[in-house]
């Protein structure tokens, strides 16, 4: 067998194509190099589709991109191994198109569709994983087969090779910057999965005197399914997420960061981030209040304020309520900043408070933004996600907290929220020692319906008393009795004994998993 090594079973010299014409030779060469660059771009494409959904229904990125990765990678080496006991190399690489069309284009449907109606996600998606490896697998080896049977002049497998991998580059640039911003996950999937049918149908058509009529008449519906299913790709994405969210959908975004989903019923407004709900209008004041305000009262001084997160501006109106001169807002993702600000309805649940002169808005990493330095704050309120990964997880290391003491006036105060004292008390305990470096700290949670009772750590500068300022008028749940009770805990909430979340080690996801875990799985 040419272009690897081993011996292959007997192939019938009919099912060879080594008699094609040379004036068709060069043409075939150039299509079937130009065809490992598109096939190796729609594999990794598969593979991070299936990593992204993977990460988005079950959590911590992480690990569900480390075994994805693992998963298609084996697969791929069984269907490289495979592919020897394949007799006709062309017919064998067509119907690996036809099986990728349908399997990889179908693939985050199907799992969404899985998830929504009976909430399975493994067994779908690495069944699908698994087949697409595998049939990605025999990919190479059968198209090194077709090159060296055509009588390829100018064949080596290093160059297959080297066009795959530059597939590979391809396919890693394309789908944070082209793909996920601009298509949804399924149809994401439709449209490669569209690609890989075009390749089998010009494979076909070039070599259409050695293949039977079963293999046109499979890839002809394999296109029809696929293009019929892209077509009604968002009605179809919309009644899952009608079904995922059980409330009117007004507003779906992929951003290349994360999913935006926000939900309205009977005047209610949810947003949902990556699936988890970040607020609910009926409790949220809840929340913000008991977040911003005992910070705000803290602080000797409240003229200069930074929000870290809370991108949908509802703990910045709570800031504004203490008059200000500047609030800077970081949130990672434009598209959520944007969202609350410019849509009338939405920007109303914050009291328009992203379109205030003194709201300065910058899309950034938190982590990054510490890091770089600049001007002095007052307070910093941190409304940060919950440190489900090892990349949120930086937000509550002592190496950021060292970074933001930095970026605060001599007298300056932080607060974080840290998680749920119940559900996960490990994590909410290993928040506050890590804060307590460098820091006096004040644990405290409040009771909000959507999550839970939920934790916070406000941080001072070591040895300043805690004081509390007169709070603004108006507020629906804080006053001095509720922060009194707040910092009470009782035996099953009450301190541990723990670890210090650092960089080099990053014990926190680990506990707010375990924690989460232990009550819901």
């Amino acid at each position: 067998m040419t272009g690897q090594g081993g011996s292959a079973p007997h192939r019938p010299e009919a099912d060879s194509p080594r008699d094609i014409s040379a004036g068709k030779k060069t043409g075939a060469e150039i299509w079937l190099l130009g065809t490992t660059l598109v096939v190796a771009v729609a594999g990794l494409i598969y593979e991070l589709i299936a990593a992204t959904v993977s990460s988005y229904l079950l959590g911590d990125s992480v690990r569900q991109f480390s075994f994805v990765i693992g998963v298609f990678l084996s697969a791929m080496g069984v269907g490289a191994w495979a592919s020897r006991y394949v007799g006709c190399a062309v017919q064998g690489f067509v119907r690996a198109q036809i099986g990728l069309g349908l399997i990889g284009g179908f693939a985050a449907l199907v799992t969404f569709f899985s998830y929504a109606a009976v909430e399975a996600v493994a067994l779908p998606l690495y069944g699908a994983l698994i087949a697409v490896g595998l049939l990605s697998g025999m990919e190479i080896p059968l198209l090194a087969r077709i090159l060296g049977e055509i009588g390829a002049g100018r064949f080596r497998f290093e160059n297959v090779l080297s066009v795959d991998y530059l597939g590979a580059l391809v396919a890693s640039l394309a789908f944070p910057l082209l793909i996920v911003p601009n298509l949804s996950l399924i149809s994401a999937g439709l449209v490669f999965g569209l690609l890989n049918l075009a390749v089998a149908g010009g494979t076909l058509w070039l070599f259409r005197d050695r293949l039977g009529r079963a293999v046109w008449l499979a890839w002809g519906g394999s296109m029809a399914a696929v293009g019929a299913a892209l077509i009604w790709s968002g009605p179809v994405a919309g009644a899952l997420d009608a079904r995922l969210y059980g409330d009117e959908i007004v507003w779906s975004e992929r951003t290349e960061y994360q999913q935006i989903v926000v939900t309205r019923h009977r005047g209610r407004t949810r947003l949902f981030l990556d699936g988890a709900v970040q607020f609910d209008t009926r409790d949220e004041y809840r929340y913000h209040e008991a977040l911003v305000h005992p910070a705000m009262a803290a602080a000797p001084r409240r003229t200069e304020v930074v929000v870290m997160g809370g991108g949908d501006g509802m703990a910045v109106r709570e800031v504004l309520r203490w008059a200000p001169a500047r609030v800077v807002l970081v949130d990672l993702d434009p598209a959520v900043t944007a969202l609350f600000r410019d849509r009338d309805d939405l920007a109303a649940l914050n009291d328009f408070a992203l379109r205030d002169p003194r709201v300065e808005i910058v899309n950034a990493d938190a982590f990054a933004w510490a890091r770089d330095g600049g001007a002095a704050f007052d307070v910093a309120v941190l409304d940060l996600p919950d440190p489900k990964n090892l990349s949120l997880s930086r937000l509550y290391t002592a190496e950021f907290y060292r970074l933001l003491r930095g970026r605060l006036s001599a007298q300056g105060v932080a607060v974080t929220q840290a998680g749920s004292p119940v559900f996960a008390p490990d994590a909410f305990w290993i928040v506050a020692r890590t804060m307590a470096e460098g820091w006096d700290v004040t644990p405290y949670r409040a009771y909000v319906p959507s999550f839970g009772m939920w934790g916070f750590v406000l941080a001072r500068p070591e040895g300043m008393r805690l004081r509390q300022a007169a709070y603004p008028e108006g507020l629906r749940y804080l006053d001095a009795e509720v922060w009194a009770a707040a910092q009470v805990f009782d035996g099953d909430t009450g301190p541990r004994d723990g670890p210090v979340n650092r960089l080099s080690t990053h014990p926190l996801p680990r506990a707010y998993e375990a924690g989460w875990d232990a009550w819901f799985r």
